[in-house]
């Protein structure tokens, strides 16, 4: 059984897959040493583990994980199998990476984007030859209007909602239109742009905030809820030399 640690901004998510498929994911409220601990006592028969984070997180729980299981903490020197163009590749998100190598093994023969929306919205891009090329990033949805609430003297901070009206008939309703119709525009036009340029592209919607944009698009995509997660998995399983 394979142990996937993802560590993003927002989620702290554990994986297991088993005979190849994913059998569950948790979210911890918080990540330590003990929750770790916990987590892999209630989940006895894991043999590979992989660590992927973005942020940081106590140097313990490497130790502990090295102790226990065939260890890989991905980084800019762990194999995968895409080749990697990035011109800073020391900088480059785990979960970029790793989404890109989920996507191309899905679509080997296509060029395909990854647009993963959490915290921040990322664009990233690999061609057919499985070159990973690079991307874009941009503020997430709550990003936006936190920043809103903060860079004003007045305007409230709200949360967000799937759909908003174009045109927003109250200061509330206005900063929803703003932020959720100002969003979708941008994801729309971003994939208009590199559709404009590989006519056979793929396109992969993923990230907490998938559901502000599933569906909603006039462009097909294709919904991967944890394209990260699989990417992890895919990585470990090329670094194990084996199938869990």
């Amino acid at each position: 059984m394979y142990l996937i640690i993802d560590l993003g901004n927002t989620n702290k998510k554990l994986a297991l897959f088993s005979k190849g498929r994913l059998n569950t994911i948790t979210i911890l409220p918080g990540f330590n040493l003990r929750a770790v601990r916990r987590y892999v006592q209630q989940n006895p028969g894991i043999t590979h583990c992989i660590l992927s984070s973005v942020i940081d997180y106590p140097h313990s729980v490497n130790k502990y994980l090295q102790e226990q299981f065939i260890f890989t903490e991905l980084n800019e020197n762990t194999p995968v199998p895409v080749i990697n163009k990035y011109k800073t590749s020391e900088t480059l998100g785990k979960d970029r990476l790793a989404a890109v190598v989920a996507a191309h093994l899905r679509f080997p023969a296509d060029p395909v984007l990854v647009v993963n929306a959490g915290t921040g919205i990322t664009y990233d891009f690999v061609n057919q030859k499985g070159e990973y090329l690079g991307g874009l990033i941009s503020p997430g949805i709550q990003m936006r209007f936190r920043a809103l609430h903060t860079f004003t003297g007045k305007l409230p901070l709200i949360s967000g909602k799937s759909r908003a009206n174009l045109t927003g008939k109250t200061t509330r309703e206005s900063i929803l239109s703003g932020v959720i119709n100002g969003t979708l525009a941008e994801v729309e036009g971003i994939i208009t742009q590199y559709l404009q340029k590989h006519n056979r592209l793929k396109v992969i919607l993923s990230g907490g905030d998938l559901k502000y944009f599933d569906k909603r698009l006039k462009i097909k995509t294709f919904a991967v809820p944890n394209i990260v997660i699989e990417g992890l998995y895919k990585i470990l399983e090329l670094n194990a030399g084996t199938t869990d």
